[in-house]
């Protein structure tokens, strides 16, 4: 049964609803939703003390846009599974690590027949040198399947919102190094941390997989077990 259908009909009785239970629905502001997946064996401290949203905790929303769909995506509106991360397109090694395997996840997800249910989040942290057509070069480099539609690189305005969200709301830090203000733009790296969010669609991590090699196994039957709880 759909998970929210389901906590519906426990509120409401056999189609009955009390005017309490009416006004709970509406505005949400019902019991935090929580997890549906099991805590994760491996997160070795509480998610309270992890400095990135972790196990149990919202994953904050926010407003960035996709340049190669031109559009604007805002993860308040959205309520599918999702997966997040941050990376940039010019990184020599955790990167490309890190959305390759995503991108064997999204395969995985489309032969399982959950696209429309799962959307892929790439945020990069480098808006300077990532524009559309970089973006767009970079996801068919790394087997994005653009015409699966649920992939989104998404881009930033500026450095300082970039700053913003990928590394004050979400928590994935990242540093600019090797080069000062004078420097032609392509003469700078970043030291940054790699972080994944599964995020059900009640906007809950379920997952903060904090590796550039996360498990495209693990990740496509974590996956599968959120969308089938909804």
């Amino acid at each position: 049964m759909n998970r929210r259908r389901y906590l519906q009909s426990i509120c409401c009785g056999a189609g009955v609803a009390t005017a309490g239970c009416l006004e709970t629905l509406v505005s949400g502001d019902s019991a935090a939703p929580e997890p549906v997946l099991d805590p994760p064996k491996d997160q070795q401290f509480d998610s309270e003390d992890i400095p990135y949203p972790a196990y149990g905790e919202r994953l904050p929303d926010f407003t960035l846009p996709d340049p190669l769909r031109g559009r604007t995506v805002d993860t308040a509106d959205l309520d599918e599974t999702l997966l997040v991360t941050g990376f940039f397109a010019t990184c020599p090694a955790e990167c490309i690590s890190l959305i390759s395997r995503l991108t064997n996840v999204q395969a995985g997800i489309v032969e399982d027949g959950l696209t429309d249910a799962t959307r892929f989040l790439a945020i990069t942290f480098d808006p300077e040198r990532d524009d559309a057509e970089a973006l767009r070069a970079y996801g068919e480099r790394l087997n994005v399947d653009f015409e699966a539609g649920n992939w989104h690189f998404l881009r930033p305005e500026s450095v300082d919102r970039a700053e913003a969200v990928v590394d004050e709301k979400l928590g994935i830090t990242f540093d600019r190094v090797g080069a000062g203000e004078s420097s032609r733009l392509t003469e700078y790296d970043f030291i940054h941390l790699s972080v994944t969010f599964l995020r059900n669609p009640d906007g809950v991590v379920e997952r903060a997989y904090r590796t550039d090699t996360p498990d495209p196994e693990r990740l496509r039957s974590d996956v599968s077990a959120v969308v089938d709880a909804y």
